[in-house]
């Protein structure tokens, strides 16, 4: 084996035994995390992704350690959308604070397997019809448009999706919970209590945004490890980030713009791929249209991080001009 393969294993040990490691403390003691613990988390896990991605560079790889640095930016940027639907579906089951730790880690498990079949997929299609990228990219680029201008009406949506909706229809279920337990028994009849639901709700609907991000990844490269272990680094943290953030996340009103433009132009690099390496033939008759510009990994990287800065910061910026609009309402009015 090469020495890359060597990494390959040693890596996804290392990670699988991270996780295990974590889920193991949050079901032995749920707790609600301080925000020092959650930053702490938060400084390991982004410190363990830039040590992955300095090992590939040690290694001489530096084509890997780039599409890797580039990819888990991307996918930590659109996680933070995760965050919104998150904080909707826990307040929608009214889970206690004790317990949101282990239902974040258990659905953010379940994600974590269920992406990981999708990227399977995605890889084997990709391999066979190269024109995927002309859906891809033309879905990315819809997708933005619908963040940038209909991010209102898309929360709403998304607050049951259709897997949650089925099994209320089918199945008993109870308000009332019963510590981490999925089912419950109330004068003789067995509920399934909020937990077994805030859980499917919470995977499956990551699911859903893994159709946006793993089309977005395959813009930056088509390796299925790098492809597997961005998206592991990018929802690692991801339940850390719920706590560290909090509130923070509602003054970050020009959040869902920073996001349109990544997808926007993930979308528009994955359609210039496509043309690149056309193979339909109503196309240019099938030959690669060679006028389209290539766009390299580090400008991906400098669109992500440039975009998230300035919707970040113009975020903060109208915040802090409210807050001082309304203190100097608040002073004339005395």
């Amino acid at each position: 084996m090469s020495a890359y393969q060597y990494f390959e294993i040693i890596s996804m040990a290392v990670l699988v035994a991270i996780l295990i490691f974590d889920l193991l403390i949050v079901v032995k003691r749920p707790h609600v995390p301080s925000m020092r613990e959650a930053t702490g988390w938060v400084v390991f896990y982004v410190s363990l992704a830039l040590l992955f991605a300095g090992v590939l560079l040690v290694m001489g790889d530096a084509k890997h350690a780039g599409e890797f640095v580039t990819g888990w930016l991307l996918e930590y940027s659109l996680s933070i959308d995760n965050l919104f639907v998150f904080i909707i579906i826990l307040a929608q089951f009214q889970v206690p604070r004790a317990m949101q730790q282990r239902v974040l880690m258990i659905g953010i498990l379940i994600a974590i397997v269920l992406r990981g079949i999708f990227i399977v997929v995605g890889v084997q299609i990709i391999e066979q019809f190269s024109w995927v990228f002309y859906i891809f990219g033309g879905y990315l680029v819809y997708v933005a448009w619908q963040q940038a201008f209909n991010a209102e009406d898309d929360e709403e949506e998304r607050k049951d999706n259709f897997v949650v909706r089925m099994l209320r229809k089918r199945i008993n279920l109870t308000d009332t919970w019963d510590g981490g337990k999925t089912r419950t028994t109330i004068d003789g009849v067995r509920y399934f209590t909020p937990f077994l639901m805030v859980i499917i709700a919470l995977g499956t609907t990551d699911l859903l945004f893994a159709i946006d991000s793993i089309p977005a990844i395959f813009s930056v490269t088509t390796d299925p490890f790098l492809v597997f272990a961005c998206n592991i680094f990018a929802l690692m943290g991801l339940r850390q980030l719920y706590f560290l953030l909090g509130g923070l996340l509602d003054r970050l009103v020009y959040l869902h713009f920073g996001i349109a433009a990544i997808l926007g132009f993930i979308g528009i690099k994955l359609v210039f791929h496509a043309m690149e390496a056309n193979e339909l033939s109503f196309i240019n008759g099938g030959e690669s249209i060679e006028w389209v510009p290539h766009i390299e990994t580090w400008h991906s990287l400098v669109v992500i991080v440039a975009s998230m800065a300035i919707a970040t910061i113009a975020s903060l910026m109208k915040g802090r001009g409210e807050k001082g609009a309304e203190s100097y309402t608040d002073e004339d009015a005395s």
